[in-house]
């Protein structure tokens, strides 16, 4: 169905309650979720897993598939799932985490509302790990309405060792969460 023309508003929804990811791996895909989120299950089977790492009863549901073809990267659909973490060293500490559990990310950009850690699960599914960079919705939208950002959307990639080291070093999220300048960058420099 198209999408009507008209000026109706629909009543927005409370909040996302979860995705689901159909895979041909589901004890591999279990075992990354519950790793890289600090999930758990709620109810799972041999064919099907409901996790959870808040008071939501399902975040992340798996089901499944034996036999699906894998996922084709350059296709149109979803390109990845987000996670918001509190705050910078929250993100850094999550990432320090992962990274002793052999969980390394494909990509570390500051796209200036955010600073992220892309990472890719079993399937190859894209999740990103974000810090908001903002304390308000309203400076968030400042930003977006800036030159800068129309001139690079992408953002200005970092590695979080560095970010790490200044955060021990003293110096403040705030300062850390701040965007270089890097000149001009497009979606073809998005490294997948």
């Amino acid at each position: 169905m198209a999408a009507s023309s008209s000026p109706i508003k629909v009543l927005p929804p409370k909040h996302l309650a979860h995705i689901v990811l159909k895979t041909p791996n589901l004890q591999a895909m279990s075992t990354f979720y519950k790793t890289f989120l600090g999930a758990h299950a709620n109810w799972e089977s041999e064919h099907m897993a409901f996790l959870t790492y808040d008071d939501e009863h399902h975040r992340i549901a798996l089901i499944g598939i034996p036999g699906l073809p894998p996922k084709v990267q350059k296709s149109a659909g979803l390109d990845h799932i987000a996670f918001t973490y509190e705050t910078l060293t929250d993100l850094l500490t999550a990432y320090k985490q992962r990274k002793s559990a052999g969980i390394l990310p494909l990509w570390s950009t500051n796209h200036g509302p955010t600073t992220s850690i892309y990472y890719q699960d079993p399937d190859g599914n894209r999740i990103e790990t974000q810090v908001d960079n903002f304390e308000t919705v309203e400076e968030t939208n400042a930003f977006f309405s800036k030159p800068e950002f129309t001139q690079n959307p992408i953002g200005a990639d970092f590695d979080p060792e560095e970010l790490m080291r200044k955060l021990e070093d003293g110096v403040p999220e705030s300062e850390v969460k701040k965007r270089p300048n890097v000149g001009a960058r497009g979606v073809e420099s998005i490294p997948w």
